[in-house]
């Protein structure tokens, strides 16, 4: 089994987690998938995608914090979020 086809599956996964409600155990899925996605590219001499993927897995590690951290809004009304 090739690093694209886990890191697809892994995406399945987390996709199908965040559809239960299951939030942080998705975000968590999606790393290991980006983790997957990595491997692969340097496997390939992409490097920049490397450092394409590694900004993105950058964005949900932050994401992730924030959310685990209770600082982001939960709602996506406007009027609700304070803004």
């Amino acid at each position: 089994m090739s690093f694209a086809v886990l890191g697809g599956l892994l995406l399945n996964l987390g996709a199908f987690l965040t559809f239960k409600g299951k939030i942080y155990e998705a975000v968590g899925v999606y790393l290991f998938a980006d983790i997957c996605w990595i491997v692969m590219a340097y496997e390939r001499d992409d490097y920049k995608g490397v450092a394409s993927i590694l900004v993105g897995v950058s964005f949900g590690l932050l994401a992730f914090l924030k959310m685990q951290s209770g600082k982001m809004n939960k709602s996506i009304n406007r009027d609700e979020n304070d803004l």
